[in-house]
């Protein structure tokens, strides 16, 4: 799917996605960038609820790992 980016740098996220995601006006997007391109997620607007059913198997963990990724990669862009 494609959109287009205004003048203003406004973008719309297709319909397809809004509701394949359930994302409402009151959600945020983070904007990631990594060697592969750019990657876009959904930021509920309440973390408890985007947190939800996400407990099991180590979860909290993960999310450590994943941010310490990020960070290790954008420290490595950095220094380039």
């Amino acid at each position: 799917m494609q959109s287009t980016i205004t003048e203003r740098g406004q973008t719309v996220v297709p319909a397809q996605i809004r509701k394949l995601f359930h994302l409402s006006p009151a959600d945020r997007l983070e904007w990631l960038v990594d060697a592969d391109g750019i990657r876009v997620l959904p930021v509920r607007a309440d973390p408890v609820l985007a947190f939800r059913g996400q407990g099991k198997g180590g979860s909290v963990g993960r999310l450590l790992e994943d941010r310490q990724l990020e960070a290790r990669k954008l420290q490595a862009r950095l220094r380039k």
